[in-house]
């Protein structure tokens, strides 16, 4: 066990000793911060999708006042830092609309089929899971997508961008938004279940840990955590090996777009920590002396339809300027009314999901499993 741990060790210095002779030291880092977050969410079961599931149907409060203990140590870091730095850290800030808020209901409801939101998606992935796989394919193809018709979503109508610290400052909106984390933590209490409410040890070690990481890529990186944004450059880059003329099009060909467009995923940050997240849980699910990563048995049609709900995932994730962590998690640790708007709607959408994912998850029958 000792022996392959340490193998695991070698290859995730490998990993990130490969990318920093590529791509520079920056991008080291972020691919190591990637492998962290990998680490942490599969290693220590913190995630957004399940969370969510359990205080819907179990009243457990305990994974999503996790979520929000650490986006609150993320917000109290990174506010200060936004402030002091201003111009070289972004914020994760963007309009709300009525493509945000349906793109968000429609993203609950499909991350709750596949059992996995943007970065559930890649830790799934990642420690070998096969339904998260062909969502990913599906999230990676969907985001793309998504931003060639975000023109339209967009054009629906949007209010301008609002954040706490246009509402009350840098200081004021710190406390603006540490009151609402804790006014919805209390709210969440109270629905909890006895015994259900505060998380434990494991569950605010990783809360801990997710901040750290966070603070640092706002530092390294000069914006938010992120996954949909490099998930969609994937898909980008693939449509243009296949032949399609992706510089043409409205979003690719800003020049922000079409310079990550042009070069090599290792230079957009965004996707050095997908890759780093994906290698992350590789690690821990390898490092167990039995790998509990599980193969479902789905009927064709299940798979099937785990592909379209992979797609309409990225998306709606697009439309919406954000998932679980660039939009609820980034969004309301640097001061977005658009994360609090998009929490309400995709925690609606995911109560929806539910519902859906027993017609769409089709088990095969006993003797086509055993096959």
């Amino acid at each position: 066990m000792l022996a392959r741990r340490g193998l695991l060790g070698l290859s995730a210095l490998l990993l990130v000793g490969a990318v920093t002779v590529i791509a520079g030291p920056r991008a080291g880092l972020l691919a190591a911060l990637g492998i962290g977050f990998g680490l942490v969410l599969e290693g220590l079961r913190f995630g957004f999708a399940g969370p969510w599931r359990l205080m819907i149907t179990e009243r457990d409060a305990r994974g999503l006042n996790a979520q929000l203990l650490a986006i609150g140590l993320t917000a109290a870091v990174g506010f200060p830092l936004m402030a002091a730095a201003p111009g070289e850290i972004m914020a994760a800030h963007a309009p709300v609309g009525l493509g945000v808020i349906l793109g968000a209901f429609v993203f609950g409801a499909a991350m709750q089929v596949v059992m996995g939101c943007g970065s559930g998606s890649l830790v799934n992935a990642g420690s070998g899971n096969l339904v998260g796989l062909v969502a990913l394919f599906g999230f990676i193809a969907g985001s793309f997508l998504g931003t060639l018709h975000l023109g339209f979503w967009t054009a629906l109508g949007t209010l301008p961008v609002i954040s706490a610290q246009s509402l009350a400052g840098a200081q004021g909106g710190l406390w603006l938004t540490l009151a609402g984390l804790a006014a919805l933590a209390a709210l969440l209490a109270v629905r909890a279940a006895p015994g259900k409410r505060l998380p434990g040890g494991r569950l605010a070690l990783a809360a801990v840990l997710i901040a750290a990481l966070a603070a640092l890529n706002l530092v390294i990186a000069g914006q938010p955590w992120g996954i949909v944004y490099g998930l969609g450059l994937w898909g980008a880059k693939i449509a243009q090996a296949g032949g399609a003329d992706v510089a043409a099009t409205a979003f690719w060909s800003n020049p922000v777009h079409a310079e990550r467009l042009s070069q090599s995923v290792l230079t957009d940050v965004t996707s050095l920590t997908n890759i780093g997240l994906v290698f992350g849980a590789f690690l821990i699910m390898r490092g167990r002396a039995r790998p509990d990563a599980p193969v479902a048995a789905l009927a064709l049609r299940g798979w099937a339809g785990i592909a379209i709900a992979g797609l309409v995932l990225g998306y709606s994730a697009r439309i919406a300027f954000g998932c679980n962590v660039g939009a609820f998690f980034s969004g309301i640790s640097t001061g977005s009314l658009h994360g609090w708007i998009w929490f309400a709607a995709a925690f609606l959408g995911s109560a929806a999901g539910l519902k859906l994912r027993p017609l769409v998850l089709v088990p095969a029958t006993p003797a086509r499993a055993a096959a």
